[in-house]
């Protein structure tokens, strides 16, 4: 039988950094919710996903609570969302991976709700180079930037808080490390999905600390291909990365591909 390609896209999350303390409250939604070009940002990430026809689904895993992905996620060709989110990304991940019911030799592509961004072409190398291979891998970008380690140093000159708040702090730069061999990971992130749930379910065992998929591997000795990503396929994080993505996003929607029946 043919491998299926399933995307899952895990957005149960709130999106606290996103909502940050001077950030603008025009919407009290979390973040995959909040509009972009007149679309939910999570819509936009789907329909990334939805543009190349290998992709048999899209299943976007939400908490159980969810009242907005029906409506956000409404005429989108193979596409369903399931109320199976957990605690965290990786509670959430495995729980949509069980819920899906593959073989394990199928493949499973893990893409953030908050890379709306994520060009046709990019999506194209990884998929490409992973079948060729047979072997997983992600998005990734070489580290352009000077990297520095931060020290937190409690600013002496001002007082001490005394109603239970912390000691106001900066951080000072310690160390500049060296960025040859640095990456900056992105998604998708592309395993077989039986390799990918048994690292997952290890690393919830282990009580581990999974901030994503390639790490949950590592963890067990593999070695994830890194295929060079994007620019455009930031990860909206900060308030102000709101504004920066909607001018990298086209003036249209992008369309899905109707891919395979």
């Amino acid at each position: 039988m043919e491998k299926k390609l399933i995307a899952i896209v895990p957005a149960a999350g709130i999106g606290a950094r996103a909502q940050a303390a001077g950030s603008d409250a025009r919407s009290p939604l979390p973040k995959q919710y909040r509009p972009l070009k007149g679309e939910p940002m999570l819509r936009w990430a789907v329909k990334a996903l939805l543009r190349d026809p290998r992709i048999h689904q899209v299943r976007v895993a939400v908490a159980p609570q969810d009242t907005w992905a029906e409506a956000a996620l409404s005429g989108l060709p193979r596409t369903v969302w399931r109320a199976c989110g957990g605690p965290s990304r990786a509670d959430t991940v495995r729980a949509a991976i069980e819920d899906a019911g593959l073989r394990p030799d199928d493949w499973v592509l893990v893409h953030d709700a908050a890379r709306p961004g994520l060009p046709a072409g990019a999506l194209a190398r990884l998929l490409d180079h992973c079948l060729a291979l047979d072997a997983g891998g992600l998005l990734a970008q070489p580290v352009a930037d000077t990297v520095k380690r931060a020290a937190v140093v409690p600013l002496a000159n001002l007082p001490a808080a005394t109603d239970g708040d912390a000691l106001t702090v900066v951080p000072h730069a310690e160390a500049t490390v060296p960025r040859d061999g640095l990456w900056l990971a992105q998604t998708p992130q592309m395993f077989p999905a039986g390799l990918l749930l048994a690292a997952l379910r290890q690393a919830a065992a282990d009580s581990a600390e999974i901030t994503d998929e390639a790490s949950a591997l590592e963890r067990l000795g593999y070695q994830p291909c890194l295929v060079p990503g994007s620019a455009r396929n930031f990860k909206v994080t900060w308030p102000e990365d709101f504004d920066l993505m909607e001018k990298w996003l086209p003036d249209a929607p992008i369309s899905a591909s109707t891919g395979p029946e």
